[in-house]
């Protein structure tokens, strides 16, 4: 009997592994604030959480599949082609089961190691999914292939793959460093696609694209400001006459639209209203845990507070996200990677709006002042609640309090 070689509904061995998720990553302490209706108030202190935070479907379907295939293959090497998502605890459970990894972060081209991989090996793709090269090369190395490629994911690399379809060029908004968005933009090469796509990470970096369909700058100009972000052989005055908008999932859905919105703009004036169907489509491809998690946020902020806590991988974009969010509205705002990252009165954190593969930190003392405080406190997608509830404790022991206080 020929040997499944490809998997992506898991092994329906959820219950095998249970017991190991929820000891890696429930917290009593968590659970007991949203019982409460996620308020705690000890001593002058009130911590509230947003409604929504910490690990999504995605995330939390890729780490069950990650779990089950070391379940299901306990003699066989294991890899995944890079973070499975950018929580570093996370990170380091696997590798503690024996999972390596081909890559690390933003970095390293896991395909030169391709060759050393066979039939006999099992490569797990991660929530982020994987360029289609990839992938291509491990089936035709006749590996077992585990992908945990988020739903929300796929829905823009569909969107993707019509619009190369179509022959018009992808703007993706994202981070052209990131995985997902690398994974993304290949898509434009599938099932006879075009392989057009250019980046741009921000509204600045949109404005030079606009400035271009107006005729307000060069193609060697475009090319000098966002080269780093288009496909080899990106020609603007060919390839900008019909675009599609598609986005990294974990950007602020705010960005993204007006992203969008700017280049309509810029067509409907180049070609008129009329003809715009012919230049320009946008899908909302936001995802829907990351919006949930940004209008928690919002609905947190309403609140009157101190201090906001939010607490993700320093590489992960969707908590940047909320930091920012937070910082903009909340003058003592810390995005912090772990629970650990609170020592007493001194907290280490990563500023807010700082980039993404910027891995330093910043200490601070006297972050928590004496008297009454109110701290808003949230959670990335990829952010599982045992490091939201270390968290809490760190924060209640930062006060001179027990962190069982919480369960009392």
């Amino acid at each position: 009997m020929t040997e499944q070689k490809y998997f992506r509904k898991g092994f329906k061995m959820r219950d095998d592994v249970q017991h190991l998720l929820d000891r890696d990553y429930r917290s009593e302490v968590v659970d007991r604030v949203r019982e409460n209706g996620n308020i705690l108030e000890l001593d002058g202190l009130t911590l509230r959480l947003a409604d929504e935070f910490g690990f999504c479907y995605g995330v939390d379907r890729a780490v069950d599949y990650a779990f089950q295939t070391r379940e299901k293959f306990p003699e066989r090497r294991i890899y995944i082609t890079g973070d499975m998502i950018h929580n570093p605890s996370m990170n380091a459970r696997l590798r503690e089961m024996g999972i390596e990894f081909l890559s690390e972060g933003f970095n390293g081209r896991p395909d030169e190691k391709f060759d050393s991989l066979g039939p006999e090996d099992v490569i797990i793709l991660p929530a982020f999914g994987a360029p289609v090269d990839w992938v291509r090369r491990l089936r035709e190395n006749d590996c077992i292939v585990v992908d945990t490629t988020c739903g929300s994911v796929l829905s823009v690399w569909k969107r993707v793959t019509r619009y190369a379809q179509r022959d018009f060029t992808s703007i993706i908004h994202g981070k052209y460093y990131h995985e997902e968005t690398k994974a993304t933009a290949s898509q434009t090469t599938k099932e006879g696609g075009n392989g057009k796509y250019l980046i741009v990470r921000n509204l600045q970096e949109t404005g030079h694209v606009v400035d271009f369909i107006l005729g307000r700058i060069g193609a060697d100009e475009l090319r000098e400001k966002l080269g780093h972000g288009m496909y080899p052989g990106f020609d603007p005055a060919e390839d900008l006459q019909r675009v599609g908008v598609a986005n990294q999932t974990t950007m602020l859905m705010s960005e993204t639209m007006a992203v969008g919105e700017e280049l309509r703009k810029a067509m409907v004036e180049r070609y008129g209203g009329e003809n715009l169907d012919e230049h320009f489509e946008l899908f909302d491809t936001i995802c829907s845990a990351t919006q949930d998690r940004q209008d928690a946020l919002f609905e947190l902020l309403e609140q009157p507070l101190d201090i906001a806590i939010v607490i993700g991988g320093y590489n992960s974009s969707n908590t940047n996200n909320l930091a920012i969010i937070a910082a903009e509205r909340v003058p003592s705002s810390y995005h912090i990677a772990s629970g650990d990252c609170i020592i007493g009165d001194v907290i280490r954190h990563k500023p807010a709006g700082t980039p993404l593969d910027a891995r330093e930190e910043v200490e601070e003392r006297g972050w928590l002042p004496d008297g009454p405080v109110r701290v808003g406190l949230t959670a990335g997608a990829s952010t599982p609640n045992s490091q939201i509830g270390l968290a809490i404790g760190r924060i209640l022991e930062a006060r001179g309090l027990s962190p069982e206080a919480a369960l009392s």
